[in-house]
C-alpha cells in the first residue's frame, strides 16, 4: 500500500510550511526563545540507581508545543536533572520544522521524536514501514547521516485511529476497523475533520483499504465533517457511532471511548523515541542506562492518563512529569 506525504496527529506537523520560515527567526544568533518555564527536579530513584551520574554534563532539551511533547520534554528536563546534568529547557519550540531545525543546528541536544514523523516529513519517504522495529532501525539508520542517535523507542504509538462508545462497539461487536463490515449499514456513521476526509490518503483510502469503501457501503452522507477536537464529544453523544481521533489522547479515557484496532496496519507508526545529538552521547554513554527504562513505560495508556492530566484536569505538564517520574520510581 502506498502513501503520500501524510500530516502527524495533534498539531505534530501544523503548519510545517509555516514553520519553516518561524524557525528560521526562532533560530537566529538571538538564539531559541520558548515559555518552558520552571522544572522541578529530585535525585534518581531506586530503578535508576545503578545509572552513573552526569556531573554537570550540558544537554539542551527542546520538544514541540503541543501537549504530549511538552509533557514528554519536561520528563526529560527532569530526569536529566536529577541525573546531574545541566540542563537547557528548551522544550514548547513553536512547530515541528522549527524543533527539528533546532536540533539539526546543535542548538539542542534531546529531543522525544516520533519514527513517522521522521521517515515521512523530515527524511520525505511516502511509504511508511508497517513493522515498528523496521520503521524504528531505518529511521536510527538515516538520522545517524546527521549526527542524530535515537536510543529504543517506546511502545506508545500516537496515530490516527477511529473509537466508539464502550456501548457502541459492544452493540455491534466491534474491537478493530476490520469489524466495520458486522456494523449494519445505516449504522457506519462517522465523524472525520475535514482534513483528514479530503487528503489522498485519509478516509476514502482507509475505507477501501478496509473493505468498506464509502459511496457504495457508506453513503457520503453519513460521514460528518467537525473540528478535531469537537470529534470527540460528538462519538460520545451520539452524532455518529465511530469518530476519528489521536490514539494518545486523555479524551479517550476520560470519554471511555474504544479505539479499533488498526488490524490492516493502514496507519503509519508513530512511536516516540529519545533523540540525543551523537556527540552528547558518546561523551554520556550513561544516557542510553537513564532513559532506556523510562521509554519501556511509555505505552499507549500511559500517555492518554498523561495528556489527560494536562488538557481535562488543567494541571502543569512539569507538575505530570515529575509525579509520574517520582510514581514509576525513576526520581525521589
Amino acid at each position: 500500500m502506498t502513501h503520500k506525504l501524510i500530516r502527524t496527529p495533534r498539531a505534530r506537523l501544523a503548519g510545517v510550511a509555516g514553520a519553516a520560515a518561524a524557525g528560521s527567526l526562532l533560530l537566529s544568533s538571538c538564539g531559541l526563545g520558548t515559555s518552558a518555564g520552571i522544572s522541578p527536579s529530585g535525585e534518581l530513584g531506586p530503578k535508576l540507581a545503578s545509572v552513573k551520574k552526569l556531573d554537570g554534563a550540558e544537554i539542551a532539551v527542546g520538544s514541540k508545543q503541543f501537549t504530549e511533547q511538552q509533557i514528554l520534554g519536561k520528563i526529560a528536563v527532569i530526569l536529566l536533572q536529577s541525573a546531574g546534568g545541566n540542563v537547557k529547557d528548551f522544550t514548547t519550540i513553536p512547530g515541528s520544522a522549527a524543533a527539528r531545525e533546532a536540533q539539526i543546528q546543535g542548538q539542542t541536544t534531546f529531543s522525544w521524536e516520533y519514527t513517522g514523523t521522521a521517515w515521512i516529513t523530515y527524511m520525505g519517504h511516502t511509504k511508511p514501514i508497517p513493522d515498528p522495529r523496521k520503521q524504528f532501525d531505518a529511521v536510527k539508520a538515516e538520522d545517524a547521516k546527521n549526527g542524530l542517535t535515537w536510543l529504543q523507542y517506546a511502545p506508545m504509538n500516537n496515530t490516527y485511529g477511529f473509537a466508539a462508545k464502550e456501548a457502541t462497539a459492544k452493540k455491534f461487536n466491534v474491537k478493530s476497523l476490520s469489524d466495520l463490515k458486522k456494523v449494519p449499514k445505516a449504522q457506519r456513521t462517522l465523524c472525520v475533520d475535514t482534513e483528514f476526509a479530503n487528503r489522498d490518503d485519509g478516509l476514502e483510502p482507509m475505507l477501501k483499504a478496509y473493505g468498506i469503501p464509502l459511496g457504495s457501503e457508506i453513503p457520503r452522507n453519513q460521514i460528518k465533517k467537525l473540528d478535531s477536537g469537537a470529534i470527540y464529544a460528538a462519538t460520545n453523544n451520539g452524532l455518529c457511532n465511530f469518530g476519528e481521533v489521536f490514539t494518545t489522547d486523555g479524551r479517550i479515557k476520560v470519554l471511555k471511548l474504544q479505539v479499533l484496532a488498526d488490524d490492516k496496519k493502514f496507519f503509519p507508526l508513530y512511536n516516540v523515541a529519545p533523540v540525543f545529538a551523537t556527540k552528547t552521547l558518546e561523551k554520556n554513554p550513561q544516557l542510553s542506562d537513564l532513559f532506556g527504562p523510562v521509554s519501556k513505560k511509555l505505552t499507549n495508556e500511559t500517555m492518554i492518563e498523561l495528556n489527560a492530566k494536562v488538557d481535562v484536569d488543567g494541571e502543569n505538564p512539569s507538575d505530570v512529569a515529575f509525579d509520574w517520574l517520582k510514581k514509576e520510581g525513576f526520581i525521589k
